[in-house]
């Protein structure tokens, strides 16, 4: 995988294709206990290419299990991805020496049926390999945002459906809760139903709530997942509270998508951290939000701050970085910095050439990026 990734996973594509169909894992193991008992390297990467070919046409096919809805996750401990497992006997069949090749051979079947999970996620690292929907690159290029099911983009600001769904793959498990601190349009809260989540989300404007809910209502809930909106103040509100009124003691994750200062107002609300005076207030006000609502967030667990910088007065302000440092002060540890691009903010769009020529007079550079700041709260 390159260093930059180009991620263009529309969840509203169809899992049909060959890659993504799957292999009877009862049968399969039984044609690999056939070529493990095999004593020469000749034969083995003979038999080997043969289950590749069986594989490639369809042979081994698993039952099918009923259709997943888009962007749902998947249960890896089931059958087998065929893609994986054809690309697996390959490096069987390409190997020189018998021992070689019985390592390939029984690194394959050791991961068929066995799940090897860590605590803070269901991905099974015992096929690890299958997983390549999961991204651990540092760099996200996305083309466009995920617009399947009720992720409709109505909202000024809202970020893209592809984060919430990663850091939610990657930091929780099926049935932890995530909080959102700045709920928004509700993007969150739907990506908890399409992966199985419990979500509460914050949201200061009660109009923007409303319309969220309904957007969120129209999502499939399948898992039968708890997606709670409430219209507070991140700042102050009691979320331990609304968690425990919910049967949650602490949450297993921490979304924080505030405004990027004063670049888009969001209300005329004082509270609004779009309507600081300053970015020194915006700072002390995210502040709030953070002694807030960390200590709700699970010891050892994950918390993500979505953030972009902004210019003012002829000057970069680096507000990820600055927000990175309030994190900091509380104890979190760094995890990754992730860096993602975007292209065209509703303030931008249609006025490229117009950005292009303010560049190059003022002598700055056109932000085409923002930060996913990814920490973890000591055990």
């Amino acid at each position: 995988m390159s260093d930059a990734v180009p991620v263009d996973r529309d969840s509203d594509q169809p899992e049909s294709d060959v890659s993504q169909s799957r292999v009877d894992g009862a049968a399969l193991l039984t044609a690999l206990d056939a070529l493990d008992g095999l004593d020469s390297i000749e034969a083995l990467r003979e038999a080997a290419t043969s289950l590749q070919a069986r594989l490639a046409n369809g042979h081994l096919d698993a039952a099918p299990d009923g259709p997943t809805g888009a962007g749902e996750e998947r249960d890896s401990t089931a059958a087998p991805r065929r893609d994986v497992v054809v690309s697996e006997l390959g490096q069987v069949a390409r190997s020189r020496t018998l021992e070689r090749g019985l390592y390939y051979l029984r690194r394959l079947r050791s991961g068929l049926g066995v799940s090897r999970t860590s605590a803070v996620n269901d991905l099974n690292l015992a096929r690890w390999k299958e997983h390549d929907d999961v991204l651990t690159d540092s760099l996200w290029v996305m083309e466009r945002r995920d617009t399947a099911g009720a992720h409709l983009g109505w909202y000024w600001g809202n970020f893209i459906p592809q984060i919430p769904r990663q850091m939610m793959l990657r930091y929780t498990r099926r049935g932890d809760w995530v909080l959102d601190a700045f709920a928004g349009s509700g993007t969150t809260l739907i990506e908890c139903r399409r992966l199985g989540r419990n979500g509460l989300g914050i949201e200061l404007n009660s109009e923007t709530a409303s319309r969220a809910r309904l957007s969120v209502d129209s999502e499939p809930n399948r898992s039968g997942v708890s997606t709670d909106f409430v219209v507070a103040d991140s700042q102050c509100h009691d979320a331990g509270s609304e968690l425990r009124r919910r049967g949650a003691e602490r949450a297993q994750l921490l979304l924080l998508h505030p405004p990027y200062h004063d670049i888009i107002a969001f209300s005329d609300d004082p509270r609004d951290l779009s309507r600081a005076p300053s970015v020194e207030e915006f700072l002390r006000m995210f502040g709030a939000v953070l002694d807030n609502l960390l200590p709700h967030l699970e010891s050892g667990r994950y918390c993500v701050v979505v953030v972009g910088d902004k210019y003012a007065r002829g000057e970069w302000i680096p507000l990820g970085f600055r927000c990175l440092e309030e994190v900091q002060r509380r104890g979190l540890a760094l995890k990754s910095i992730v860096v993602k691009n975007f292209d065209a903010t509703r303030g931008k769009r249609g006025a490229e050439e117009l950005w292009r020529y303010r560049a190059l007079a003022g002598g700055f550079y056109v932000f085409k990026h923002e930060y996913i700041l990814v920490f973890q709260k000591p055990r």
